[in-house]
């Protein structure tokens, strides 16, 4: 059972350098592989995150732009920019990204560089980071403020990705400013809905087909017999 948690947490006190530095050697201990964190001289910390892609609806993304290589990446290259042509797809749903961050990188970044990545130019106000906890056989889904540290929550639960893992969903809670889309935007999010409600009375279409066909064999075979 899913089950989304809309409760504030309270955040507790910012703890000291050598508090963050006890928490990484507890971190890294449990470490399966080499994600590993590092503390950097400032107080400041580095590791990875692993962020689940569950997006129920497409994406806009350039039209006729190749992907992203390591080239374009490391040269900050936004191939976005060379197109005005825009196409919509569906990702992978619950495709993994794995992400290398800071400890001063925030959930808005997180989001914003899950997009760059994919070369998603829709607005990052239509997605939201959640975290996903298991909790007596139930799933609890917690979306996480803008302004929330990820990789800060990812120490403190440990590498165990069954006690706490990130998704990228759906900003689906009314806080959408819908002014900020572009009219093409909106009007391809209209076709989109269009395809999917008319694929959907197909479907309805065929099922009670199959169901009228068989109840009229059904009939057919009852009229044949004896009595």
């Amino acid at each position: 059972q899913n089950v989304t948690q809309t409760v504030e947490e309270e955040k507790p006190e910012p703890p000291t350098v050598q508090e963050i530095k006890q928490k990484i050697e507890k971190y890294n201990a449990k470490v399966t592989n080499c994600l590993l964190m590092k503390l950097n001289e400032d107080g400041t910390y580095t590791g990875f995150i692993k962020v689940h892609l569950k997006l129920r609806r497409p994406v806009t993304v350039p039209a006729g732009i190749r992907p992203q290589s390591i080239y374009d990446a490391l040269k900050e290259v936004n191939l976005a920019e060379m197109t005005d042509k825009r196409t919509s797809f569906y990702l992978p749903l619950d495709a993994i990204k794995q992400l290398h961050i800071s400890s001063t990188t925030t959930v808005s970044e997180v989001i914003q560089g899950l997009l760059k990545k994919f070369m998603v130019v829709d607005n990052p106000q239509k997605f939201a980071l959640f975290k996903e906890m298991r909790k007596d056989g139930q799933v609890l889904f917690q979306k996480l403020p803008l302004t929330e540290y990820p990789l800060y929550l990812r120490l403190l639960a440990g590498p165990d990705t069954d006690l706490l893992s990130f998704v990228l969903k759906e900003n689906e809670t009314g806080e959408v400013e819908w002014d900020a889309f572009s009219i093409p935007e909106l009007q391809n999010f209209l076709m989109i809905l269009d395809k999917e409600e008319k694929d959907k009375i197909q479907q309805v279409h065929r099922k009670y087909e199959r169901f009228k066909q068989r109840l009229q064999q059904s009939l057919k075979e009852a009229r044949g017999k004896p009595g």
